[in-house]
């Protein structure tokens, strides 16, 4: 690290220290340490989500520019509604975005959090400023190249605002609060919302304009799903056997893959009393599922698994394990 930003974070980690301490005992190396530490990771973290943040705005200001308002088109969610109203009214869309999205913003800091709503305001204010004052060039005036394209590049810039934990779509925040009041998952109430967007879009535009309209939601909504949990998707697998040591070994060594190993107790045995038996948990790509069921059923076809997809994964052996070299 920089020495200036090192003996800036020294300064700041004594004096929070200070802060808390009644006396002026001397501050020492093992209690500055830590909150050193701390600092660094959170600097990190936040130069990294901000990283994603400026670069979701760009693609979506892309998709945006290059693809939709030229050729009139409109997504769903707030983004909809503002081109939209920028069609019908023909008022500026950065002006629109930040004003449509507001009311969500204030929604996501009592539902979410202070530090969400804030990075979120953050980053409708870069994309108003973006759609505003960059000039995009126009790419093509194709309708099925425009809502294909136009959608994956505002659903990257999306899912890279996700990345960076914040949303320049505020009807997700309204989907959240409307999921915890309503008996409805986000999915249905966001198909709910855009569905009215799509209804007006017709009745305003055109029926031909509100269909591509809504292959234009479903490439951004696929974009961001590819985004935000990766293109190559996990499954956590839970096994539970009487074989369980034959089975850890067949994970580590033929498949090559880490395992946990938990220590579990039956709750109802042949003979009507609990017993304890190990649980075997791993995760593996989707593409090897069908390997891991065949070795399974090898060794025994009556093992209990257990599968669901994993949306996130850090740290830990998540790739495969390196072949030993026998030389």
């Amino acid at each position: 690290m920089n020495p200036f930003f090192a003996k800036v974070l020294v300064d700041i980690a004594r004096n929070r220290i200070k802060a808390k301490q009644k006396s002026n005992k001397p501050i020492s190396k093992k209690q500055i340490v830590p909150l050193v530490r701390k600092f660094q990771v959170e600097i990190a973290h936040a130069v990294k989500e901000y990283i994603f943040i400026i670069i979701g705005v760009f693609s979506a200001g892309f998709g945006l520019k290059g693809f939709l308002l030229p050729n009139h088109f409109i997504d769903g969610g707030a983004t909809g509604i503002s081109l939209l109203l920028q069609h019908t009214l023909s008022l500026n869309l950065g002006l629109l975005l930040v004003v449509i999205n507001l009311p969500f913003l204030i929604l996501a800091s009592r539902t979410i959090g202070n530090k969400f709503a804030i990075r979120s305001i953050a980053a409708i204010t870069l994309l108003a400023f973006v759609v505003h004052f960059v000039d995009y060039p126009t790419i093509t005036d194709d309708k099925l190249l425009i809502a294909i394209f136009g959608g994956f590049f505002l659903g990257l810039g999306i899912g890279m605002s996700m990345r960076g934990g914040s949303v320049i779509d505020g009807t997700e925040v309204l989907a959240i609060f409307l999921s915890r009041k309503l008996s409805l998952t986000i999915g249905d109430v966001l198909f709910l919302i855009n569905i009215l967007i799509f209804s007006v879009g017709a009745y305003i535009l055109s029926v031909e304009t509100a269909l591509y309209a809504i292959l234009t939601y479903l490439a951004a909504a696929k974009t961001v799903d590819f985004v935000v949990d990766g293109v190559e998707e996990y499954v956590g697998v839970t096994i539970i056997s009487n074989k369980h040591d034959e089975l850890r070994f067949m994970i580590t060594q033929k498949l090559r893959r880490a395992c946990t190993i938990y220590a579990g107790k039956g709750g109802f045995g042949s003979s009507g009393d609990s017993y304890d038996k190990d649980i075997i948990y791993t995760v593996i790509t989707r593409l090897e599922i069908a390997k891991l069921q065949t070795e399974i059923d090898k060794i025994d076809k009556n093992a209990f698994i257990i599968m669901g997809v994993v949306k996130d994964l850090k740290g830990g052996m998540i790739k495969k394990k390196p072949m030993k070299d026998n030389h």
